[in-house]
């Protein structure tokens, strides 16, 4: 419950099937513990997607204890494509398909609703932001790092003394479309993967569900022939191949080595322009048994090209409370708002 008379923000996942809340204290101690969902409503359009926000807003201040009066800002965080400031793609999204959505300034429209400041982020550099402070602590505004989220697509984000880099556009982080030397990686006769965004051979093409689907799969089981998941529809047998990956089957392991060797060839880039302290690993393909994921990032790890200075004090690492880091991070994001132009200090607390 909520503490009598300190300040808070509130961090809202959006997501394409639910809504995730969250409540941080100015600080820096989340009055959350786990999941609190409701449907996001995102299918039905902006303005049914906006009041399903508000509910979210509304339960999680409810369920806290919090008076609203003490709430300073809300930080929001939406899959992309979309602008620093929060407006959807014009050119639309997975989970923005309606028209209704292009162009749409979805962080002005809760801003409107909630009467509050809005701070918005995409999830990737929600999830990126948490990662970071939750493994820095109070080190986290002295120190620099890169997250790649794997799932439907492949996200991420860059962080450099504790905040993310957004870029000019809000565009800074988007690393499923970041081009990745293929030789080496794709098998004898592996087509060249192409990504839904159109983009071929960048990391996403590879290192996400839609690749496993669209691009790996196909080909592994054409060598594997009588493999279980051929006989399964492409998309559910995109979505098994992690679990045959948690037992050890090879087809499922050669997967996942692409994947991860997508993913080390990023880092590998990541590392000759921002030379961060810390590589994280976040999504579905780490969510698995600690064998599997073990494995999963010392393979991005060993393809990783660092040198020997940097491999000193490189640190690897999983992006923690996958359920929860969308919703954190944003409040993180929105918490650092708040305490804009005072001194600098850790926006967690250890």
């Amino acid at each position: 419950m909520g503490s009598t008379g300190v300040p808070v923000v509130v961090g809202l996942d959006n997501g394409g099937t639910s809504n995730n809340a969250t409540v941080l204290t100015v600080d820096g101690r989340f009055l959350v513990d786990g999941l609190v969902e409701i449907p996001s409503e995102v299918q039905a359009g902006p303005e049914a997607a906006i009041e399903a926000l508000a509910r979210a807003f509304d339960g999680i201040v409810a369920r806290t204890g919090v008076p609203r009066e003490l709430v300073r800002a809300v930080g929001l965080d939406t899959p992309g494509p979309a602008s620093a400031s929060g407006v959807i793609s014009s050119r639309g999204s997975t989970n923005f398909s309606q028209p209704a959505w292009r162009g749409y300034d979805v962080r002005g429209a809760l801003e409107h609703r909630l009467g509050l400041p809005v701070v918005y982020a995409n999830d990737g550099n929600a999830a990126a932001l948490y990662a970071h402070h939750v493994h820095f602590g109070v080190d986290a505004m002295r120190r620099s790092s890169v997250a790649a989220i794997v799932g439907t697509g492949l996200g991420g984000g860059v962080v450099e003394d504790g905040r993310v880099v957004g870029g000019a556009a809000g565009m800074a982080g988007e690393f499923g479309h970041v081009h990745i030397p293929l030789d080496g990686l794709l098998a004898p006769g592996q087509a060249v993967p192409v990504c839904a965004c159109g983009f071929t051979g960048d990391v996403e093409s590879v290192a996400s569900l839609t690749a496993i689907e669209r691009n790996l799969l196909p080909y592994w089981l054409g060598r594997f022939p009588g493999h279980p998941l051929a006989a399964e529809p492409p998309g559910r047998a995109a979505k098994l191949v992690r679990g045959y990956g948690e037992r050890g089957d090879p087809l499922a392991r050669e997967v996942f080595t692409q994947q991860a060797m997508a993913l080390g060839r990023l880092f590998t880039i990541a590392a000759n322009f921002t030379d961060p302290h810390a590589y994280f690993v976040g999504g579905g393909v780490v969510e698995a048994a600690p064998e599997f994921r073990d494995w999963f990032l010392a393979t991005v790890r060993e393809y990783t090209v660092l040198r020997p200075e940097q491999r000193a004090v490189a640190t690897f690492a999983l992006v923690p409370d996958r359920d929860m880091a969308g919703a954190r991070g944003v409040a993180i994001a929105a918490l650092e708002a708040v305490r804009s132009g005072s001194a600098a200090g850790p926006l967690v607390a250890g």
